[in-house]
């Protein structure tokens, strides 16, 4: 069992500018959680009080069914992987896996056979004899990883593990922890600030601002039903296009609200005749396009605004054109001018 509930957290390290104000999230047992969120909002002092290495002054952290707030890290059965890798630059791949089983008296046979089959999961078993200095960003990231599954715990819990690694490595990366949690079946606690592993690894996803907790739901339900219009701008690349409805020319609805409208729902086109069936649409020119291969993004001037779109660039206008941007508000989202809140309309 690595259930893991976390009730009414409260941090603090002055006793009044409050880190984390009353955090409370359920996890069940083999889940794969990403807390996600901006620089300072909290996230990795989240995860180090899961871990035991920060107190929890306020509100109670239960593991597998049992008040955890007094236990030791090492009592936890726990394993953190840190964004550094934190691996020791003199012992070799095979002591580096192998390190913690040898603090807890595993026989030196028995440690190195563990080792051995947890670089083969990883594909590590090449770089047994070599040691930290000869090897790659992302097979550090793996022996990191392999010293954590050696030790045989429920729970693992990662902090910005691929930040260190270049954009190809990461995509790669990612790949591999989603396929390890999927074999090891474990309890996966990941905290990042990148949007793209938020919503490509978890099976839920905790979204945090200055140690809020927003809302913590499954992907799909925080990028098509976000709770307020922060989870909305954060999650999505590019961002949500946010404007005052009442500066579109043809909105008769409510005022006092924001619309939001995701950069893929909307269409250009350069046809007048086409522009006059809808009539949702802007005049609009390109003053800038940004190709990101088989997709182009597009910034537009309106009289409404900015718009930030992506579409085919196979289909694309040039940039020097005059187009109509085409907005679907079946699939636009609105919220509370003043609270940020999601409103349905």
């Amino acid at each position: 069992m690595s259930s893991i509930s976390l009730r009414n957290i409260n941090k603090s390290y002055d006793g009044s500018n409050r880190i984390l104000h009353d955090v409370s999230m359920e996890i069940e047992d083999g889940e794969f959680i990403v807390i996600v969120g901006p620089s300072g909002c909290g996230k990795s002092t989240l995860l180090r009080m899961i871990a035991g290495l920060e107190q929890c002054q306020e509100g109670d952290i239960f593991i597998a069914g049992d008040r955890a707030n007094e236990q030791l890290p090492q009592h936890r059965d726990i394993a953190m992987i840190f964004q550094n890798y934190a691996l020791y630059p003199h012992l070799t791949v095979r002591d580096n896996i192998a390190f913690g089983l040898e603090l807890r008296r595993v026989p030196k046979k028995e440690r190195y056979a563990r080792a051995h089959d947890v670089a083969t999961t990883l594909q590590l078993e090449k770089y047994l004899d070599r040691k930290p200095g000869a090897l790659s960003g992302g097979q550090r990231q793996r022996v990191a990883m392999g010293r954590a599954i050696a030790r045989n715990t429920s729970t693992f819990l990662m902090d910005e593990p691929l930040s260190n690694l270049d954009n190809a490595l990461r995509v790669t990366m990612r790949t591999e922890i989603k396929a390890l949690h999927k074999k090891l079946g474990a309890t996966i606690i990941y905290v990042t600030h990148d949007q793209t592993e938020a919503l490509s690894l978890a099976d839920r996803v905790a979204v945090m601002k200055d140690g809020h907790l927003l809302q913590f739901d499954t992907p799909e339900a925080i990028y098509d039903r976000p709770a307020n219009q922060f989870v909305a701008s954060f999650l999505g690349m590019p961002p949500m296009n946010m404007l005052p409805v009442e500066k579109l020319p043809f909105w008769q609805g409510r005022n006092h609200l924001t619309i939001g409208l995701r950069p893929e729902s909307l269409r250009v086109s350069r046809r007048e005749a086409d522009a006059r069936k809808n009539q949702h649409v802007l005049p609009a020119k390109i003053t800038l396009s940004e190709m990101t291969g088989a997709d182009v993004i597009l910034h537009c001037d309106t009289e409404a605004g900015v718009f930030t779109l992506s579409c085919d660039r196979k289909a694309i206008p040039e940039e020097s054109d005059d187009i109509q941007i085409h907005l679907d508000l079946e699939q636009a989202l609105f919220f509370d001018s003043m609270t940020g809140a999601r409103v349905e309309i």
